[in-house]
């Protein structure tokens, strides 16, 4: 098999120098490579705050954790690397077994081909006339490259067909037609519409049927009886389709599951070949996900946060109230706010809660801590933490007394 990520230009990271344009770094690693910074085995405590960590042992766990489910369900991972933008997680994940990597768009996949993965699945129509140019360029041009887009209206295949047949294509693009549900997202409403869909995938020469594809995260957002009943009977109507569709390959795909119920997925599409997209799984959180994940149901063992934010109070300017030096600009909180771990160097924990986030500043009320302390923050919601740094140290353990750095990850959004 050919290889499925070009090694060596994740490994070509390590050569990149160090300096002000990464906001995670001291300064008195500037001028030094990655690999001559790691080799020195840095403390945390020389890294500035704010600052969003990894931790390796988390990351190891997890990856195990959710390979190893996918190979007792029988199911294909293409988990979705717009989560980390990491190409170093996700030679991690390919190399535990992932079928491939799922992107969301364009400027996602020129990244991912720019080191070399070999199959990708676009969980989005590509529209764009010059996205589909170089798509064709892309494929022509590599064979081992696998390539997979999803269409939900005519108007689509359409817009696809004109604009590779423009650019010259020749090796067809593979697409699954997309099925939707109430209220959700992109995607046909109705079964119907969706077979009008594939009709005309079979009537354009540059478009072959490959799969069915659906998201049906958009339809629940907890999971209590009733969320995870609206799952099901959209899972179900997924599968009342795929026996319908004329497909123009002999293994079609069938593609769901986000990371709050692929279990389910695994289970009402059992005897399809599955691929689920799951992609928070690696860096898990302290908060929705903690709380959703179908290994917190007991699919499986549970997931560990590897990710955790490292602000310093700053003030205590009103009795009872600390201001810490991170905000929106550095810590996610669209799932739930930060919540206070630890304070470095101190066996008990603060207590209290983080109440609000200003662009800079936390607001963290009721906390036994006092001005010049290092909080460790929980987080919730890995897609919207990662974003926020071009280089994320890993740390031996960030639960230690002095966790150490072992590898910087690089990350492009």
């Amino acid at each position: 098999m050919a290889r499925q990520i070009d090694d060596s230009a994740v490994e070509a990271l390590g050569g990149e120098r160090l300096d002000w344009r990464f906001k995670a770094v001291p300064a008195t690693a500037h001028g030094a490579t990655v690999a001559e910074f790691l080799a020195g085995r840095p403390a945390l405590d020389g890294f500035g705050t704010p600052l969003l960590t990894l931790d390796a042992g988390a990351l190891e766990h997890n990856l195990a954790t959710m390979a190893g489910w996918a190979a007792r369900t029988g199911v294909l991972l293409a988990p979705h690397g717009k989560t980390t933008m990491a190409p170093a997680l996700w030679r991690r994940q390919l190399a535990a077994g992932a079928w491939g990597i799922t992107l969301a768009n364009l400027p996602q996949l020129r990244v991912a081909r720019a080191f070399g993965v070999r199959r990708l699945m676009l969980a989005n129509s590509l529209l764009d006339p010059a996205g589909l140019a170089w798509l064709a360029g892309e494929l022509d041009r590599d064979p081992d490259f696998a390539f997979l887009s999803w269409v939900d209206s005519v108007r689509s295949v359409e817009l696809m067909d004109t604009a590779l047949k423009g650019a010259g294509a020749r090796r067809p693009v593979e697409v699954c037609v997309e099925l939707g549900g109430p209220h959700g997202r992109t995607g046909a409403r109705e079964e119907d519409t969706a077979m009008e869909v594939a009709a005309a995938v079979a009537a354009a020469p540059t478009l072959r049927l490959a799969g069915l594809a659906g998201y049906e995260g958009a339809l629940a957002h907890d999971a209590s009886a009733q969320g995870l009943d609206r799952v099901e009977t959209y899972l179900r109507r997924m599968a009342g389709l795929h026996r319908r569709l004329p497909y123009e390959t002999a293994e079609p795909v069938v593609t769901a599951g986000g990371s709050a119920y692929f279990d389910q997925v695994a289970e009402v599409l059992a005897g399809a070949k599955v691929i689920v997209r799951a992609g928070a799984y690696v860096v898990h959180d302290d908060g929705f996900y903690r709380a959703i994940s179908p290994f917190a149901r007991g699919a499986g063992p549970a997931l560990r946060s590897a990710m955790h934010g490292w602000a310093r109070v700053v003030s205590r300017p009103e009795p009872g109230l600390a201001l810490l030096d991170a905000g929106k600009r550095d810590l996610p909180f669209d799932e739930g706010l930060p919540e206070p771990i630890a304070v470095r160097g101190r066996a008990a924990p603060p207590g209290g809660t983080v109440t609000a986030l200003n662009d800079q500043h936390a607001f963290l009320e009721g906390a036994a801590v006092e001005v010049g302390d290092v909080v460790r923050l929980g987080l919730s919601h890995p897609c919207t933490a990662l974003d926020k740094w071009t280089l994320l140290p890993v740390v031996d353990d960030a639960a230690a007394d002095r966790p150490v750095v072992v590898d910087l990850i690089r990350t492009w959004f």
